[in-house]
């Protein structure tokens, strides 16, 4: 027996390098601190959603059971707390963009998560913001432009600005 655990496993391991830790932090907050160089459009967007995305939310993100529909802004009243089955889309719950970008970057394409480089992941964003109405198709999301996009749905969530110590839950 060994003790406390924490002598058990001082010899398993080493401390990770700065390397290592930075290429494990890929998230991003809502202000875009974080987020990689690159840049993206809707035209490649229409491309790469085509090649990668399509398959399992439809040619026009519109869903294909049991993936979810992406596109579309009913219910407009935000009515999510009174009837929790009602479709939940970019377009009218999704609450900062940047948070778009996150879910592309570490989640999708399904079958292989992760694998988009910077450039396809702000233009499949670029494309779902345009085809929600929330942007033009003329513009280009990086890291200046998608923190600036107002989503429809931002203020109707409560902004978590708890700082750690006791009460942090």
């Amino acid at each position: 027996m060994c003790g406390p655990v924490s002598q058990c496993y001082q010899s398993i391991g080493r401390d990770a390098t700065a390397a290592e830790i930075s290429a494990w932090n890929i998230d991003f907050n809502p202000s875009g601190a974080g987020l990689p160089a690159g840049s993206g459009t809707y035209a490649r967007g229409v491309d790469v959603f085509a090649k990668n995305c399509a398959s399992c939310h439809g040619p026009k993100a519109e869903g294909m059971a049991p993936y979810p529909k992406l596109v579309g802004a009913d219910p407009k009243g935000f009515g999510f707390g009174d009837d929790p089955k009602l479709t939940k889309t970019i377009g009218n719950y999704w609450p900062y963009a940047t948070t778009l970008y996150d879910y592309v970057n570490r989640a999708m394409p399904f079958v292989a998560p992760g694998v988009l480089p910077p450039a396809d992941v702000y233009s499949v964003v670029a494309y779902l913001l345009a085809e929600n109405g929330i942007i033009t198709q003329s513009e280009v999301m990086d890291a200046t432009t998608l923190p600036k996009v107002k989503m429809p749905a931002r203020d109707r969530f409560v902004v978590d600005d708890r700082r750690g110590g006791p009460g942090f839950r």
